[in-house]
């Protein structure tokens, strides 16, 4: 045997490596009576990594196969026309709820408290769609959607925060060469977890790629997890989850007679004083001013005062839902506090689901799989995944020893990029990512005072999917393309 044959490997055969599978549809949308032709690409594309063994390159390798749909407006100049790159969160969330709930060019009518629609649901076109100022590009993570790993590669090395930051943001450097749009501006809108993502992308694509956006939307977001998770020696969540318990009582009857913005001002500021301060105190409270606090927490969020009491004025958050309307026999639901639901067992302490989530989970279900198949002509035989826990266990590595945040990677990208904007979008009802937290979240953001302008904030009467309410979703889009507009800079 020569050295010649030791060294060289076995020849692979093209047709066995991955491909992209993009497929092109036209379509047309009449917005404020303008007609609007765009074209529509689905499909999936191959994300590949350099390998380096001992020094030498072994060539660009398939490592992951990305599901997107994009939407570009027909005869637009690439020069002036925006690009708005698209995610949800989860993790193991796909791109639907964005996409076929606000943004897009076409909705599903899933209906809404009190009117949920019944199967098999209704698809109609989206005259507020944000294409009328934006193309749109939805990415589904690796392992959402139709997005896998190709064939002897570990899915795994995506599912974690920077495994995810690195995936998505090549897609988004790909489609951005290849559609010639790197003199256009750029948007990323992102919700829940895709907040974590967009903030955490500001950052990563300025510092790998160069490429600097104009604009960022969050939709219910979730920056810094410390606000949010409810651990042993953690009190931060609790006030912060505190004014959306109120608001949450509101809607269910508990502060009858007074407006929700009266209640709201009253639990901020017991959120940001008397609380905190009886919270930290811990035995050191007296009797009077533990006694005092149990009341006032009580009367805010419309519970007993012995179910404060007993879980020691610490009420977390699915335990709130359970317990807040149990003498209804119902619970209110996580994703959207305006739903409620029936329960198996009306002793537990933690509901065994969210009602608003299994509201809207068979209607964007049936819309995505019609609407990929039927319309953008799109086939695949394997399942789409909406909301998947295959990318459970989610490695934050990167955060050992630390609790998960992107505060400060947003900061950096805005410090770094004056001209780059951020709308914060908040629901009053969202019971996952609570406005107060998000707040507190920003009012720390380590920027200079001149470019705290970058920052807005819209404010909806809904929950974590605000579009679902059909006032909060119209008013919503509004908010959205006066923004992309605004912070195009052409």
């Amino acid at each position: 045997m020569t050295d010649k044959d030791t060294d060289e490997k076995p020849a692979v055969d093209e047709k066995d490596l991955p491909s992209d599978d993009l497929v092109t549809t036209q379509h047309s949308i009449t917005v404020k009576r303008r007609k609007l032709n765009y074209t529509a690409t689905a499909g999936r594309v191959v994300l590949r990594k350099e390998v380096v063994t001992d020094g030498k390159s072994d060539g660009h390798q398939p490592k992951a196969e990305v599901f997107l749909t994009a939407y570009t407006l027909d005869g637009a100049d690439p020069a002036k026309r925006p690009v708005t790159f698209a995610f949800n969160g989860g993790p193991g969330s796909s791109s639907v709820w964005l996409h076929l709930g606000l943004l897009g060019p076409r909705r599903v009518v899933s209906g809404d408290v009190g009117d949920v629609a019944p199967p098999p649901y209704d698809l109609v076109d989206n005259p507020e769609t944000l294409l009328a100022h934006s193309d749109l590009v939805f990415i589904d993570p690796v392992s959402t959607g139709f997005s896998r790993a190709v064939k002897g590669e570990k899915a795994g090395e995506f599912h974690g925060f920077q495994g995810d930051l690195e995936s998505v943001g090549e897609v988004i450097r790909l489609w951005t060469s290849r559609h010639g749009r790197w003199m256009s501006p750029k948007f990323l809108a992102g919700e829940s977890y895709g907040t974590t993502r967009a903030a955490g992308l500001a950052d990563h694509l300025q510092n790998r790629f160069g490429l600097y956006l104009n604009g960022v939307m969050l939709i219910s977001s979730v920056l810094d997890f410390g606000t949010l998770d409810f651990t042993e020696g953690n009190d931060l969540p609790y006030p912060l989850f505190l004014p959306t318990y109120a608001a949450i009582a509101h809607y269910h009857g508990k502060h009858e007679g007074r407006a929700l913005a009266e209640v709201l001002a009253d639990a901020e500021e017991f959120a940001s004083r008397d609380y905190p301060w009886a919270l930290a105190r811990g035995h050191r409270l007296t009797a009077e001013e533990r006694a005092s606090a149990v009341t006032r927490l009580a009367a805010l969020i419309g519970v007993s005062e012995d179910f404060v009491d007993r879980v020691d004025l610490r009420v977390e958050h699915v335990r709130f839902y359970t317990e807040l309307l149990r003498s209804e026999r119902r619970v209110v639901g996580r994703l959207d506090s305006r739903f409620t639901g029936p329960e198996a067992d009306y002793g537990r302490e933690w509901f065994s689901q969210d009602p608003s989530y299994s509201a809207i989970l068979g209607p964007y279900s049936a819309a995505l799989n019609h609407y990929l198949r039927a319309e953008l002509e799109y086939e695949n035989d394997l399942p789409y995944e909406i909301l998947t826990s295959n990318v459970q266990p989610w490695s934050y590595k990167e955060f050992e020893n630390a609790h998960v945040t992107v505060a400060d990677r947003l900061a950096s990208a805005l410090r770094a990029n004056p001209h780059l904007k951020v709308h914060v979008a908040f629901g009053y009802h969202d019971g996952a990512t609570p406005y107060y937290a998000a707040e507190h979240v920003l009012a720390h953001l380590r920027i200079p005072a001149e470019l705290r302008d970058n920052i807005e904030s819209a404010y909806y009467e809904a929950g974590h999917m605000m579009y679902v309410h059909e006032p909060s979703r119209v008013q919503q889009s509004k908010d959205l393309a006066d923004f992309v507009q605004r912070s195009a800079n052409r």
